[in-house]
C-alpha cells in the first residue's frame, strides 16, 4: 500500500492554466552568430587602355606587375602544410598582448563559448538534452534512524559505492523532448518546457529504447534508485540536497506550499551542489528498480535492484502536490509500472 500522501497527491484538483513565462534552465538550439570573414581585397586589375596611350607604357606597367607577382610568390609561408589538417577553431589566434581593438573581445568570448560546449563535465545531445558528469564515490544510501519525518523503508542505511561516473540530466525531461521522442504529448499541464507528466514506467522505457536509436547508441537509460539518490544528495548527508531546514524548500523545489497545484517550467529554482535542477519537487521522477519494502539485501554497486520485490516500480523525488516531508533525499515513493499519473515523470542517465 501506498503511504497516505501519495495517495492524497493524486487526489488534487487538476488547474487549468496557461503556461507562461520564458524557459530560463534549457540550453537554446540558436546558434550564435558567425564572425564576419575579413572582406577580401578587390583583385589587382590592369588599367583600362585609352586610345592614344603608348604601347611603351603598357610594357612598363607589365614589367612592374611581373616583378610584383614573382616578389609574392617567393614570400616564405610557415603554415603550407599543416593548416589543411587544423579544425577551423584551430585557426583563430588571439591574445590579448596581440589585439587591443574592440573585436577581441568578442572573438574570445566565442572561442570560450566552442571549448565549453565540449567541456567533458557536460554533455548535450542531439535534443537538446543537457547532462552533468556525476563522479564515481560512496555514500550512505536512506536515512538514519533519527532523521525527522523518515520512513521505516528507508533503512537500514548502508554504504554505496558508484564505481563509475556517468552523466544525468541536468533537468527533467521537457515536454519538448519528449515529443521529440515520441511525436505525441501525454502531459495534463502544457507547455513546451514544462516536465513531461502522465507518462508510466513503461512509457518511459519506450522513450529510452527510441532515444537510444535515434542518438545511434546503447547509452541511455533510467538512473538506478541509487545513482539517484547519490546524485540527489551532491555529496550531503542532511534531509535535503541544501541541508536540513525545510523552510528553505521553496527555493529549491516546486511542491505543495508553492506550485499552485501544477507543475512549472524546468530550472526555475536553485540547483544543488553539482547542477541538477528539480531534484526535490515539480514531478515524481521514475527509477529503474522494483520497490522493495525495505534495503535489506540491496546491491551495493549502485546497479538497479530487479529482482524480487513487488512488481512497483520506484519513483523519487516527491511532486508539485508533496509536502516537504515527500521531497527529502531518501524518501522512496512507488507506482506500477502501468500508472500515468499528472505527478509522474523522469529524468534520463547516460552511461560514460
Amino acid at each position: 500500500m501506498k503511504k497516505p500522501e501519495q495517495n492524497a497527491k493524486k487526489e488534487l484538483e487538476r488547474k487549468n492554466f496557461e503556461a507562461a513565462g520564458t524557459f530560463h534552465g534549457v540550453k537554446q538550439t540558436t546558434k550564435p552568430s558567425a564572425h564576419q570573414s575579413p572582406s577580401l581585397k578587390k583583385p589587382f586589375l590592369l588599367p583600362k587602355k585609352s586610345s592614344g596611350h603608348s604601347s611603351g607604357k603598357i610594357i612598363v606597367f607589365s614589367l612592374v606587375l611581373g616583378i610584383f607577382l614573382i616578389g609574392a610568390v617567393s614570400l616564405p609561408s610557415s603554415n603550407n602544410s599543416s593548416d589543411e589538417n587544423l579544425p577551423a577553431v584551430q585557426q583563430v589566434s588571439v591574445t590579448p598582448s596581440e589585439n587591443t581593438d574592440e573585436d577581441t573581445s568578442e572573438v574570445t568570448g566565442n572561442i570560450a563559448q566552442a571549448s565549453s560546449s565540449q567541456n567533458s563535465d557536460t554533455y548535450t545531445n542531439s535534443i537538446g538534452m543537457e547532462f552533468v558528469l556525476i563522479p564515481a564515490g560512496e555514500f550512505e544510501m536512506g536515512s538514519p534512524s533519527d532523521e525527522e519525518d523518515r520512513y521505516d523503508d528507508e533503512g537500514p542505511a548502508h554504504t554505496v559505492t558508484i564505481e563509475e561516473s556517468y552523466y544525468l540530466g541536468k533537468y527533467e525531461v521537457t515536454q519538448e523532448q519528449w515529443k521529440a521522442v515520441m511525436g505525441s504529448n501525454p502531459s495534463c499541464f502544457e507547455g513546451d518546457d514544462l516536465p513531461v507528466e502522465k507518462v508510466s514506467w513503461n512509457d518511459v522505457q519506450e522513450f529510452i529504447e527510441k532515444l537510444n536509436e535515434m542518438e545511434g547508441t546503447d547509452k541511455y537509460c533510467l538512473p538506478s534508485e541509487a545513482e539517484w539518490e547519490y546524485a540527489c544528495r551532491a555529496g550531503t548527508t542532511t534531509r535535503y540536497s541544501f541541508g536540513d531546514d525545510e523552510s528553505e524548500l521553496e527555493d529549491y523545489a516546486w511542491y505543495s506550499s508553492n506550485s499552485n497545484s501544477k507543475t512549472h517550467v524546468v530550472g526555475q529554482k536553485k540547483p544543488n551542489a553539482w547542477g541538477l535542477y528539480d531534484m526535490h519537487g515539480n514531478v515524481w521522477e521514475w527509477c529503474q528498480d522494483a520497490y522493495h519494502s525495505d534495503y535489506d539485501g540491496a546491491p551495493s554497486d549502485g546497479s538497479a535492484w530487479e529482482d524480487s520485490g513487488s512488481s512497483d516500480r520506484v519513483d523519487r523525488g516527491g511532486g508539485w502536490g508533496s509536502g516537504a516531508r515527500s521531497c527529502r533525499s531518501a524518501l522512496r515513493g512507488w507506482d506500477d509500472p502501468g500508472a500515468h499519473g499528472d505527478y509522474l515523470g523522469f529524468r534520463v542517465l547516460r552511461k560514460l
